[in-house]
């Protein structure tokens, strides 16, 4: 029987291979917490949460202390029953996202399944993913996009932040001089709306195929004022937590796309309800991430393969910017930008905890 036995969780650390920085925030390593779920049959699997306090306010001692506060309640409990229970609980979207991974990848090993096989995955073929460049000097910016190119990465979300003379120049600057990129431009609502309609104009004619959280993830009337001010895709992140938060966005037409992350949803089977209204709606997506451990970004690429026809972009490259690159992950493995699965039939990859 596929019954909780117990719940264990660990404080892990990556190093980066450089600092990142965005408007909102500057670190030199992911860290997070690591969940390890085991059954009394013997089986277990894992869930990852990063602290992601100035996104979802919880840190490493508050997601900690959520999981083990919550353990006693689901040891003993079926899966389906866990898994319920755990979404009617007052805690943290990142604590609730790692105990929903390990208990969501129990129940495809519960059914032999890979997490591929569990969501329904058709197609196999390669994806892509984009590679992060950090908020920086213009000159450190274009050099890191620059060595990115060269080393194959042709999608690049370029963080930019308040300085709309700053963000403005980076952006023409990558527009005319990497023609071939993919620029996908990350404000983490550093700006207001005068801002966002100055940059707008500013970039006009400039090949940028989406703008992601240009203003406060509170102001939806000025989302949706940007977004009708401009044939480029305004992308809601920090406005969409939850399929309730999604469905707002949608039908009052505040944005173009959503970004969907694990750890603002809540976990793999609060993102899997996502993707199907989007998937019925016609929503075009991103599959995004924090900075992540290795469990957390595998588990999103599993969606990302069962759901690629409503994820137009994919955005798990935490692992491009360990400071030790691995070649494969939980189950995928890592050519550039390029993420295929290995051996999509065995279920043993899914429950394996893969450190950088």
């Amino acid at each position: 029987m596929f019954i909780i036995k117990d719940i264990h969780t660990s404080i892990e650390n990556i190093p980066l291979k450089t600092p990142f920085s965005t408007a909102l925030r500057r670190v030199e390593a992911v860290e997070f917490i690591r969940v390890m779920l085991s059954c009394e049959n013997g089986s277990y699997a894992y869930g990852e949460a990063p602290a992601t306090k100035a996104i979802t306010g919880e840190d490493l001692c508050s997601i900690q202390n959520a999981v083990t506060n919550l353990k006693d309640k689901l040891i003993g409990l079926q899966l389906h029953e866990a898994l319920s229970a755990l979404h009617v609980t007052q805690i943290g979207s990142s604590a609730k996202a790692a105990l929903d991974m390990a208990i969501v990848t129990c129940m495809a090993e519960q059914k032999g399944q890979t997490l591929l096989e569990y969501f329904g995955t058709n197609d196999l073929s390669s994806l892509k993913t984009d590679v992060t460049i950090s908020l920086n000097s213009i000159e450190t910016m274009f050099e890191d996009a620059q060595k990115a190119i060269e080393n194959g990465f042709d999608i690049l979300k370029v963080k930019l932040g308040e300085n709309i003379q700053h963000a403005v120049a980076v952006t023409r600057l990558f527009s005319y001089k990497l023609p071939q990129a993919t620029l996908l431009i990350d404000a983490n609502q550093a700006w207001d709306l005068e801002k966002s309609l100055e940059y707008i104009r500013r970039i006009k004619g400039l090949d940028v195929a989406l703008i992601e959280q240009p203003v406060a993830a509170d102001d939806l009337e000025s989302l949706k004022i940007v977004s009708q001010s401009t044939s480029i895709a305004i992308l809601a992140d920090e406005a969409v937590f939850t399929l309730s938060d999604v469905k707002k966005v949608h039908q009052n037409g505040y944005a173009d796309m959503i970004n969907i992350k694990l750890m603002k949803c809540g976990g793999l089977s609060k993102a899997q309800e996502i993707l199907q209204y989007a998937r019925e709606q016609k929503i075009e997506c991103m599959f995004g991430s924090m900075l992540e451990g290795p469990v957390s970004i595998a588990a999103g690429y599993a969606l990302c393969f069962a759901y690629r026809d409503v994820v137009r972009f994919i955005d798990l490259d935490s692992p491009l910017l360990y400071k030790d690159i691995p070649d494969s992950l939980g189950g995928f493995a890592i050519n550039r930008n390029q993420i295929k699965p290995i051996n999509p039939a065995s279920t043993e990859a899914s429950s394996i905890p893969i450190f950088a």
